[in-house]
């Protein structure tokens, strides 16, 4: 089982940071798709992911098309705003690709009308406009890790009913 998130051009270090944490809890692969806003060096990223850089396999591609050659026939889900389908109403297969797009703009309109039947949407109030980057990776995240019964999880905390 292998879930990849794969942000396209993010551009505050801060979202990074936190989806690389993400990925670190749950073994997410995380895919960095070129150009990047910030330096991967950036003081912000580094603090958000704090000290689990280490626990996350990052990749780094040069630009989209790059990806898409790379993975010709992985299952991609396209993450938008604009997608009809809600992320909960799909059965995700035990190895896929969440693809996000930049914070200010999100994915391009022609990549998703090319792939219209692979995007899904998280619901919310039609009054906003977005969530968080970091946010929406977490709640897909979680979504496809329930979906497998959280396997290789550790589902009890240490605390005891006194």
């Amino acid at each position: 089982m292998q879930l990849n998130i794969v942000l396209v051009e993010p551009e505050i270090p801060q979202n990074t940071g936190n989806i690389a944490r993400t990925c670190a809890a749950t073994g997410a692969r995380l895919h960095l798709v070129k150009p990047l806003g910030f330096s991967v060096q950036d003081k912000y990223l580094k603090r958000a992911g704090l000290d689990y850089w280490n626990d996350v396999e990052i990749i780094y591609h040069r630009n989209y098309h790059a990806f898409n050659e790379q993975y010709p026939q992985a299952p991609f889900y396209y993450v938008t705003t604009k997608a009809e389908r809600v992320y909960s109403e799909v059965s995700y297969p035990d190895e896929c690709f969440f693809i996000f797009g930049k914070e200010t703009k999100g994915l391009p309109e022609e990549l998703l009308l090319e792939n219209y039947h692979a995007c899904v949407r998280i619901p919310m109030r039609p009054v906003i406009r977005s969530l968080n980057l970091a946010n929406s990776v977490a709640v897909i995240t979680y979504e496809f890790f329930r979906q497998k019964s959280f396997s290789d999880f550790q589902l009890q905390g240490f605390l005891k009913h006194p």
